[in-house]
């Protein structure tokens, strides 16, 4: 007996550990207890533990958020051990306004994107990261380095006013800019408030949603240092495709002689003063110029130069750590953004900086600063007037193929297409332009916090917060057209910009949360907010400065200064907000608050306004009815209903602004004066209004959270409506008040909407995983009513009844052919030209004519009738493969007409040639002479609904057991294909994912595209 047990004390050794998580990062606190037995263990702030264990003793490992694992001891004398967190959506802690809330106590409709989806694609902002990832919430997307796309929750409310959602950092509202130049390696949260009874905590801001980000702070536990990288190659690809010179010489004989049939007398006559340009039309022609063939005529690749190959990096060095008392985060990261064509690129320097303290168990102080640095060159686009390319690449394309930029001595031709004065050479622009931005821009969080019942127990759950919020951003536009350019035109023009931007928030917060018995719960939170944004602006323009090449560094060398001038805007904001949350036995929630928000830019007597929102919920999973559902992990219904403002107009636009009229005495003499308003002027001032008041939006939502099979299945579904009423519109007055129009609070608009969002764990054992993500959302808006009683403005396209953006035309019914003449010539048309129907007259029913008072109708909404995404992840050992697919579904883009001059490069096109081929899509080129069809127009609407591969993703995750032996906590190189496929368009000339910049303005879709492949690591150690 004695000989036993001496050898059950030899077996029973000290066994040491350590437990980390997924990430790698060590987890204190865990219990480890020999299974059984009554020995047990915790782990310290590194992780490490130290057990006595037999060989044949399980060793189980327990804490809170993570699921359990066993372990058999065996031989093994130090064990590494990964715990993973345990899925309960329910007890995920989601931000909230002014707080953060776990999930199961949520009333209103929340989504929340976490640090694993941001770092499911290589992205260079935030936004990029949200797309397709959360319901509800449409981005769109931008080609240009440092450019971003827009940004709409639950669709559009508002008709003129501002539709772009509020944005809050680590607490702090942001008014002087968004999100895009927050490193996302440095957020650790996206949070995104969507219905009314969430949205309304902030008040007038939050009427177009929420956005909340959390960037990273320091956590308990070691120093850790980490190391994210990424390259990125890029290429460009044409969507859009061009005619080559034979085919453009085709189209251009139809426009111009009326025949296809080549005639060297009238191609030389028309074409042929450019000799170097006219070489390449002059080889098709053949046996003394006699025979053409088309399949000999020269093509220069303009386009050729215009694209290129971009390599673009990332890199974010980051450290936190923390110890009992404090802890600490900080970051520098470095983004270099090249261009698939010359001339652009974008260059970034972002850092992070956050510290918490807590040297008392009652007091607690923080502090968080974000900065960055961007540089940005634009690249080339046409300024000169209102159309032109956007870019360099479209100006080369808009080249004619047979044309040339050099003689055959190597000089430059400026008109290389038979001298047309309107088609310039731009080879040299990149040359002859510079567009410089650069912008400096921090914003911080800092605050402190009592916690009364620390210091006296009776007030257990009081706490006062005290946070400021202080932005600051510079930015600096540049801009030299040199006289050889386009853009110079003959003159050395500058541009020297300003804009600084200061603004602050201080908010003084009360908080009581606290357990009545076991029961009930009750939480208060009363606030004091106070805000101030200031603005000041210049601007120097100078056209004949000495040279170019200085940029803007000597604009007095000019003689004369084009035009200066310089701005002040002003605009405070003045808050206060109480809210109520009680939940009665983690199964009943109310949350009831109400907001009084007092703006300046508002009419005296106007700028007050109360919002209130009161939301409940019901987790269903919780009742004795449902023990034996044991399928049902998760079931809350959620209701709430809720009233925000709009105040998005302008500084001052409630006041009667001044125009300037100069009154001239003689020929050499004339004086300044002021009136307050010219009717006939261009833009006249609009008339003061002492009523304008709020755009108040009221929203009703009905939402359910789920989740099956163990969290196997889980997500929500929210459903909403909602109305709003004095819109911020501009009302049109009877110009014999010497005013044409005021700001008024008229009109009304409604909308309804479904979010639904789905994952799924589909396969799960061992080695292998498979999981899917579906976000969906559908919404729909209309008219109520309008200004002054009109049931529709036509100038705006604004139509009682109809949805808020919609395009209104007549219907492009075909192309008339020539055995048709006689009908079309009733109708004011012939045969080759486009056909439109005749849908009314003066009576309401068709009139043999076609006029635009009466044939035009609703073609359509910009808005999409669904968009979604799919992300699909696959995990087998170490491996994990990835793809997301993204679509926008039944939305109308602005693309296809055309103006068939055969003056202009134009894409390939299906067009009417007489008698040879009348089933065309397009008119006959030239049945107008150089202008376009009279009914062109009805061709630009096109159906933009597209299913494209955003993303596929392969990584390995190296074994954490080997890596520990070299002081590395995690290690994953991964590699990526971008924008790999577009699956499904119904737009086969662009890419209506993407937007484009032309004519100096953006439009939906794009002619060209790019795709990518990255390379990445991400280290920890």
């Amino acid at each position: 007996m004695a000989m036993l047990c001496t050898l059950n004390l030899f077996a029973q050794t000290t066994r040491t550990g350590k437990v980390n998580d997924e990430k790698g990062l060590p987890i204190q606190g865990v219990t480890v207890q020999v299974k059984g037995k009554t020995m047990t263990a915790k782990t310290n702030a590194d992780g490490s533990f130290t057990i006595n264990a037999l060989p044949s003793d399980v060793l189980a490992f327990r804490s809170l958020g993570f699921e359990s694992q066993e372990i058999s001891v065996g031989n093994q004398n130090n064990l590494n051990v990964v715990l993973a967190q345990k899925v309960d959506v329910m007890e995920e802690v989601v931000v909230v306004g002014y707080g953060t809330m776990k999930k199961k106590d949520v009333t209103g409709s929340i989504a929340s994107v976490g640090e694993k989806e941001l770092k499911a694609m290589p992205v260079k902002d935030a936004l990029q990261a949200m797309q397709g990832k959360v319901a509800g919430v449409d981005i769109t997307s931008n080609q240009r380095p440092g450019t971003t796309g827009s940004i709409t929750i639950r669709g559009v409310r508002s008709i003129t006013a501002d539709q772009g959602p509020l944005y809050v950092v680590d607490g702090m509202v942001l008014q002087a800019g968004g999100i895009d130049n927050i490193n996302p390696s440095d957020i650790e949260t996206i949070d995104v408030l969507k219905d009314a009874s969430a949205t309304a905590v902030y008040g007038s801001r939050g009427a177009n949603g929420v956005v909340l980000v959390t960037t990273k702070q320091g956590k308990k536990g070691r120093l850790m240092l980490n190391y994210a990288g990424t390259a990125t190659f890029e290429k460009m690809y044409d969507v859009t495709e061009y005619m080559d010179a034979a085919e453009w010489l085709d189209y251009a004989r139809l426009a111009k002689f009326g025949t296809t049939t080549p005639d060297y007398a009238k191609d030389f006559s028309r074409w042929g003063s450019v000799a170097a340009s006219w070489a390449n039309i002059a080889k098709g022609w053949t046996n003394n110029n006699t025979v053409w063939d088309p399949s000999l005529v020269g093509n220069y690749d303009w386009a050729d130069l215009g694209r290129k190959n971009a390599l673009s990096t990332e890199h974010t060095l980051s450290v936190s750590g923390g110890g009992e008392n404090s802890k600490g985060y900080g970051s520098f990261g470095y983004l270099k953004q090249d261009a698939t064509q010359p001339g652009q690129k974008f260059n970034r320097y972002t850092s992070k900086v956050s510290f918490e303290a807590t040297p008392t168990k009652w007091f607690t102080m923080g502090a968080s600063i974000n900065t960055f640095f961007s540089d940005q060159d634009y690249g080339y686009n046409f300024s000169k007037s209102v159309t032109g390319a956007g870019d360099y690449y479209s100006a080369l394309r808009g080249m004619l193929p047979w044309t040339v930029p050099y003689d055959d001595n190597g000089n430059y031709l400026r008109n290389p297409a038979a001298g047309d004065i309107n088609i310039i050479n731009p080879i040299n622009e990149l040359e002859y332009n510079t567009n410089q931005r650069q912008t400096f821009g921090a914003n911080g969080s800092f605050f402190s916090q009592l916690d009364f019942g620390q210091i006296y127990e009776p007030l257990k759950g009081l706490k006062y917060r005290v946070q400021f919020g202080p932005e600051f951003r510079y930015y600096r536009l540049g801009l030299a057209n040199a006289a050889e350019g386009i853009n110079g035109d003959g003159n050395n023009a500058v541009t020297y910009s300003t804009n600084r931007n200061l603004a602050w928030t201080l908010d003084n917060l009360i908080y009581y949360d606290r357990d009545f018995g076991t029961d009930h719960h009750l939480g208060i939170t009363l606030l004091q907010s106070s805000s101030k944004y200031n603005s000041e602006s210049s601007n120097m323009k100078a056209t004949d400065v000495y040279s170019a090449e200085e940029l803007w560094y000597n604009i007095n060398s000019g003689g004369f200064i084009g035009s200066w001038g310089t701005g002040l805007s002003e605009r405070q904001m003045e808050s206060y907000m109480a809210r109520v949350n009680y939940s009665y036995k983690d199964r009943y929630m109310l949350t009831a608050f109400v907001r009084w928000d007092g703006s300046s830019v508002l009419a005296p007597g106007h700028q007050w306004s109360s919002f209130p929102s009161v939301a409940a919920s019901w987790r269903i999973d919780q009742e004795n009815f449902m023990k034996d559902a044991r399928f049902v992990n998760t079931l809350k219904l959620r209701l709430g209903a809720g009233i925000v403002g709009n105040a998005a107009i302008g500084p001052y636009q409630t006041k009667g602004l001044l125009t300037q009229n100069f009154y001239n005495w003689s020929a050499t003499n004339s004086t300044p004066g002021y009136v307050a308003s010219d009717p006939s002027a261009a833009n006249p001032q609009k008339m003061a209004n002492p009523e304008l008041g709020w755009e108040r939006t009221t929203q009703y939502n009905l939402g359910i959270d789920y989740g099956f099979l163990n969290n196997r299945i889980s997500g929500a579904l929210d459903m909403y409506k909602t109305k709003t009423n004095d819109l911020l519109l501009a009302m049109t007055l009877n110009s014999v008040l010497g005013y044409g129009a005021t700001m008024a609070n008229v009109g009304k608009t409604s909308g309804w909407g479904i979010d639904l969002q789905i994952n799924t764990v589909n396969v799960k054992n061992d080695n292998f995983q498979w999981n899917t993500t579906l976000t969906w959302s559908k919404d729909k808006n209309k008219i109520l009513e309008l200004n002054n009683g009109r049931k529709e403005d036509l100038t705006n396209n604004w139509i009682v009844g109809q949805e808020i953006q919609v395009p209104y035309d007549v219907v492009y019914d075909g192309i008339w052919k020539t055995s048709e003449a006689e009908e079309a010539k009733k109708y004011g048309a012939k045969p080759g030209q486009i056909r439109v129907k005749d849908i009314s007259g003066p009576d309401g029913v068709p009139d043999g004519k076609v006029d635009r008072n009466y044939d035009r109708q609703v073609l359509g909404s910009y808005r999409p009738k669904w968009s979604g995404g799919i992300m699909n992840t696959f995990t087998y050992k170490n491996f994990d493969l990835s793809f997301f697919i993204f679509s926008r579904w039944g939305q109308t883009i602005n693309a296809g007409a055309a103006t068939l001059d055969g003056r202009y490069m134009q894409r390939k096109l299906d067009y009417f040639i007489p008698g040879v081929h009348e089933d065309a899509e397009y008119y006959q080129p030239g049945s107008n002479g150089e202008a376009a069809d009279p009914w062109n127009s009805s061709m630009n609407y096109r159906d933009g609904s597209f299913i494209k591969l955003r993303n596929v993703s392969l990584g390995y995750n190296f074994p954490k057991t080997k890596l520990q032996k070299l002081g590395i906590s995690n290690f994953k190189v991964y590699a990526q294909i971008m924008n790999p496929a577009m699956l499904y368009s119904k737009v086969d000339f662009l890419d209506p994912d993407l937007a484009s910049y032309n004519n100096n303005t953006t439009q939906a879709g794009s002619a060209i595209t790019t795709r990518g492949a990255v390379i990445g690591v991400n280290i920890g150690f």
